[in-house]
């Protein structure tokens, strides 16, 4: 599986089939996070975390007590890299047939942050259970999901824009940038709020965030930050499978000067 049939493929997984995550595939994921770079250079530290030895547990999630968790500097740009990291690691997971759904406020907060040894400067976003997805949904999964409208997104021309907000990018004239931009589109975010926006500008693609009210933590941390960083890596990965070169960047180019609608990065298209 390539990561594009991943993000077509995955869903958020709460309820898990009762088997206990096998080892080597616990070891696999850790490896993986382990490695996983981003644009940001900020460093994450990654744990397995078994909820039965740490007193962890989330009223969303059936079937399985292992989770996995990253924490690092409360710095700037620190939302936009973990959801970068993060999301890699649970696509890599979805290529493992390991079932994941990120966790921001649906969990005990302070015994994940105490079993992850917190820093008083350090920050610990989300976390994801792991485990194997039960063949049915459990009822309080399928209400979640329709709730949300889990299953349905924006459309392409509600989220990417031609050269400036004010005129709607076709997916004709999106050209060979159509995929990373459809996977874009389909990733995941808070409560499926799909807080992106994208103009395409000659050889740049720049992002926004649409903010909507209600996603800053106790933390402090904007959630939907963190959502931005899942399509940023959309992007970036799409965009290298389908042979399109890019290089990130945080150049303004100044396209919008509404406050619910700040610039978050660029990718500039090679080739």
């Amino acid at each position: 599986m390539n990561l594009i049939d991943a993000m077509k493929q995955r869903r958020s997984v709460r309820s898990f089939d009762g088997r206990r995550l096998l080892p080597e595939d616990g070891e696999k994921i850790l490896a993986f996070a382990q490695q996983v770079k981003t644009p940001y250079d900020i460093s994450i530290t990654w744990k397995l975390l078994d909820g039965k030895t740490y007193g962890l547990n989330s009223p969303v999630i059936a079937g399985t007590d292992l989770y996995i968790a990253g924490k690092m500097p409360k710095v700037l740009y620190a939302e936009e890299a973990f959801g970068y990291a993060f999301e890699q690691v649970v696509l890599y997971a979805e290529t493992l047939g390991i079932g994941t759904t990120w966790i921001a406020g649906t969990m005990n907060r302070d015994a994940f942050e105490k079993a992850m040894e917190l820093g008083k400067d350090e920050v610990m976003p989300c976390v994801s259970p792991l485990g194997y997805p039960a063949k049915k949904m459990a009822l309080r999964e399928i209400l979640m999901r329709k709730g949300v409208k889990a299953d349905t997104r924006l459309s392409f021309q509600e989220l990417f824009f031609d050269n400036s907000f004010d005129t709607p990018l076709t997916k004709e004239k999106a050209g060979r940038l159509f995929t990373a931009l459809e996977m874009v589109r389909i990733a995941p975010s808070a409560v499926n709020k799909q807080p992106w926006r994208a103009v395409v500008s000659g050889d740049k693609v720049h992002f926004y965030e649409k903010r909507n009210k209600g996603f800053i933590g106790d933390n402090g941390l904007d959630l939907q930050k963190i959502d931005l960083g899942i399509a940023l890596a959309h992007f970036a990965l799409a965009a290298k499978e389908c042979g399109i070169g890019t290089s990130f960047e945080i150049k303004n180019p100044n396209l919008s000067n509404k406050e619910d609608l700040p610039y978050i990065a660029s990718f500039a298209i090679q080739g």
